[in-house]
């Protein structure tokens, strides 16, 4: 199967810049995983699409502020973006510009409550950069770091709460999982009054989620990795919803990715961490998940690749198609849909 054929035609204008002003306005495109019938309606009514003994997963990792602005002794600007914790406060980082920031190059951030040396250079670009302050780094970054928005986002965040979930707890990621960006705290309680259990597991999102797949086949494209866990509550509930008959209905890839990487081949979980390189493509059998809430997707990237293993690559880009021609905004910071079973609704 080739890269290409996850290609479709997006205009610019219908990519979100900003988050609308109520998380739970968002449209909610609806695709019958089996028909490719398609609906429209928004996402607070999400509750008329679940059930009693349903099960909920969501990814409540947090993302970490990780793009640091500052300034070396001379006074150029600089940016780092944090990008791995190798310890001892040593990190590694992607730098602009690359050309003055060499080994042995001083950084100050804000008003030099945080400095760094950056001590050495990696391949494509990057660098090891050592931190420097007193207190705590995750304290420090929330005062100093910033967010870092995929690079299709070119406005300014005003709030950055808007880029964490509302239930986000376990700080690493470095970008968000979107598709549960338009839950309420609200939503989420009335959803729970329905009958549906909530359970979360935890997948810290890597900047390679939104690297291209640049093979021609996809087959040969290389995933990246990225850590995930899951707790024995979780894998408790999964497990009892899937003897009870409910369904496992997944937000967003990451908690999909996490599932489907721990299932045992009879779709049973039990608590586990690790790291995943699962890629979800047409011809793969779900052991775990039954229907997928999500956001819309990069062309001919691994998440719409994932979402045609579950309704299909034609019906997939049809209910695409559909999205554009409705104008639902797209990306991070865009609309949701959700695939499932419909026939019975």
């Amino acid at each position: 199967m080739k890269t290409a054929d996850f290609d479709f035609q997006l205009p610019e204008e219908l990519i979100a810049q900003t988050p609308l002003e109520r998380r739970d306005a968002s449209r909610l495109l609806t695709l019958d995983k089996t028909t490719g019938a398609v609906g429209h309606r928004h996402f607070y009514d999400l509750p008329q699409f679940l059930r009693p003994g349903d099960c909920l997963v969501l990814n409540d990792s947090r993302v970490l502020p990780a793009r640091l602005i500052g300034h070396r002794p001379t006074g150029g600007a600089c940016e780092v973006l944090l990008l791995v914790d190798k310890g001892e406060n040593l990190w590694e980082c992607l730098v602009r510009p690359g050309r003055k920031l060499k080994p042995g190059t001083q950084v100050l951030f804000g008003d030099g409550q945080l400095t760094a040396t950056v001590e050495a250079e990696l391949d494509d670009g990057k660098r090891e950069v050592r931190f420097h302050y007193h207190g705590i780094f995750l304290e420090i970054l929330e005062q100093l770091g910033k967010m870092p928005l995929p690079p299709y986002i070119k406005a300014e965040l005003e709030d950055q709460e808007r880029y964490q979930t509302v239930y986000s707890k376990v700080v690493g990621s470095a970008a968000a999982p979107t598709a549960g960006l338009h839950f309420t705290p609200e939503l989420l309680e009335q959803i729970r009054k329905l009958g549906v259990k909530v359970c979360y597991v935890t997948l810290h999102v890597g900047l390679g989620t939104f690297r291209p797949v640049k093979a021609e086949d996809i087959q040969d494209h290389e995933m990246h990795s990225e850590f995930c866990m899951i707790s024995q509550a979780t894998a408790d509930t999964i497990n009892e919803t899937k003897r009870n008959g409910g369904r496992v209905i997944c937000v967003g890839t990451t908690s999909c990715r996490t599932v489907e990487s721990f299932a045992e081949k009879d779709g049973t979980l039990a608590e586990r961490s690790g790291w995943t390189s699962i890629f979800i493509y047409p011809g793969y059998r779900f052991k775990v998940l039954d229907a997928l809430v999500t956001n819309f997707h990069l062309p001919q990237s691994t998440l719409i690749m994932l979402v045609s293993a579950l309704a299909g690559r034609e019906r997939v880009l049809a209910a695409y198609e559909t999205a554009v021609q409705e104008g639902y905004r797209f990306f991070s910071f865009g609309d949701a849909m959700m695939i499932a079973d419909f026939t019975e609704y």
